[in-house]
């Protein structure tokens, strides 16, 4: 795996790099002190992953990601815990990660990354033999492998969408079906269901907790849109 970091803290930066040293198959190719080298050199090649400081001297770390044209998996490392509820905005950070670092929390990020990896693959694999979502009543039936395998909406807890795909995360299982979120949503009940953020759609009812801009559902840990904030808390019976 091919990483690049980009950071003005030169003294910050030779220790990230020894501490991607310990980590197998990751390979520091480039290191930058300004976001301006790295869209040069990121145009020209192709990196797997980018370390990346949110207060850089010519862009800030979100201006950045908006100049790629593609977009490779991106950790952030910053010092300013603040931005790590907007950075849950964007599909190609994979994790935040406060300074300084440790070694062992740098693995868990890496393990993360490769496990998001490996459901790209699934999702690519899946395409041949999931279809379409049909409804009736209070259920979805799901087409896999020219079977019809049925879902009770009520226990569905979240919609994750990611690229073509979407994950219907139910109380005991997972799901994948090939289908856009504005279909997935006119099959689910108003009453129940929201969009809370362009890739995620939550069953109001499984609710245990909202802080700022994050919405937890059981173990999953949901980015709230600003705008969609106000709409939501309209919806809910607060004390």
């Amino acid at each position: 795996m091919n990483a690049i970091i980009i950071d003005d803290e030169l003294t910050f930066v030779a220790i990230l790099k020894k501490l991607c040293d310990e980590i197998p198959d990751l390979n520091i190719v480039a290191t930058f002190e300004n976001a301006t080298e790295a869209i040069k050199y990121l145009n020209k090649q192709e990196v797997d992953l980018i370390f990346l400081d949110m207060h850089l001297p010519d862009f800030t770390g979100f201006e950045f990601i908006q100049t790629l044209k593609n977009q490779p998996k991106i950790i952030v490392i910053s010092s300013d815990s603040k931005l790590a509820i907007t950075a849950f905005e964007y599909e190609c950070i994979v994790d935040y990660i406060e300074k300084p670092v440790k070694l062992s929390r740098l693995k868990k990020s890496i393990e993360k990354l490769e496990k998001s990896f490996n459901d790209e693959d699934f999702e690519a694999d899946a395409g041949d033999f999931v279809d379409d979502v049909e409804d009736v009543e209070n259920t979805l039936f799901i087409n896999i492998n020219k079977k019809l395998i049925k879902i009770d909406i009520q226990n569905i807890n979240i919609v994750v969408a990611k690229g073509d795909y979407i994950y219907i995360k139910t109380e005991d299982k997972n799901h994948i079906v090939h289908a856009s979120m504005k279909k997935i949503l006119d099959k689910l009940p108003n009453s129940t269901f929201m969009k809370v953020h362009r890739s995620y759609i939550i069953n109001l009812k499984k609710i245990d907790e909202i802080e700022e801009n994050v919405i937890y559902i059981g173990k999953n840990v949901i980015p709230l849109s600003k705008l969609v904030k106000p709409q939501l808390i309209s919806r809910l019976n607060i004390l």
